[in-house]
């Protein structure tokens, strides 16, 4: 198929990976099939539940074996040592595998399928692209309740423990944006003052997007309607007053007067440093 794709000039591809269980794609095509094409996007599934049940959790030999497939070298099993409960155990396990995923392409988002009464696997898209994973945000939230992400609905969208992931679910509902929203209140800013206090909006979304399953609309929205936060234009320096006026060349950054929020966390950083 890749022989075929590359002798027909194209440049523009996806495929979609539909395995049952884990062994019929290798993590090395996904790497292959990423570095051939200018612009690529990929739709894998993955049985993580079928993979976490069979684990050799005391075999460390079958246990690297297992996990080697999915680029888990033995030195990365270091990090399961000293963990008491089998949960926590697997919890670090399932990073692992998904840590090996990430560095398949720029932007990889672990979304799961949302079967609550079936195994858990994991839809992965894969991309290049900051413009093709937005969208694909965007398409997930157009069709809420299909799929499921673990973990935080601002930034930082992997600070998650997956034992504790049915807790944890945010299905792209009308609450889950809400509650996306508050937190990218607090999390934009603080992003921010590690880039000086102001940066292009393209690279601003090009920093999050492996860090959040936001609507396209709701990070710009809070970017609007927070008071520490301003977005000038490129032409004039004018200010943005409408989310979806915001351009990728418009500068992003931290108003000189702010709330408290911002305030207590610069000077916090400041006192690290020290």
């Amino acid at each position: 198929m890749k022989q075929l794709l590359e002798r027909g000039g194209y440049h523009n591809v996806l495929f979609n990976l539909d395995q049952c269980g884990t062994g019929s794609v290798e993590i090395n095509t996904i790497s292959d099939i990423v570095a051939s094409f200018t612009s690529v996007e990929i739709f894998y599934t993955f049985g993580i539940q079928t993979l976490l049940t069979f684990l050799h959790q005391t075999d460390r030999a079958a246990l690297a074996r297992q996990l080697a497939p999915f680029g888990v070298s033995p030195d990365d099993l270091s990090q399961l040592d000293g963990l008491m409960t089998k949960d926590a155990w697997l919890g670090a396990a399932e990073r692992l595998v998904f840590e090996s995923f990430r560095r398949c392409a720029n932007y990889v988002s672990p979304f799961s399928i949302h079967n609550p009464d079936g195994w858990r696997y994991w839809l992965i898209h894969f991309a290049n692209s900051v413009r093709a994973r937005q969208e694909y945000n965007n398409i997930l939230h157009q069709n809420s309740s299909a799929q499921a992400h673990f973990g935080r609905s601002g930034l930082h969208m992997l600070s998650y423990d997956p034992s504790e992931a049915d807790s944890m679910l945010y299905v792209f509902d009308e609450a889950g944006r809400a509650e996306a929203k508050k937190q990218l209140h607090d999390d934009i800013p603080r992003l921010i003052t590690n880039y000086g206090d102001a940066l292009l909006v393209g690279d601003f979304y090009a920093s999050i997007y492996n860090a959040t399953p936001a609507h396209m609309l709701d990070i710009n929205s809070a970017i609007i309607e927070n008071p520490d936060l301003e977005v000038i234009t490129e032409q004039g320096g004018g200010e943005r007053r409408k989310a979806n006026t915001i351009r990728t060349s418009d500068i992003l950054r931290l108003k000189q007067q702010r709330s408290f929020f911002p305030i207590f966390f610069d000077d916090q950083s400041k006192k690290g440093k020290k």
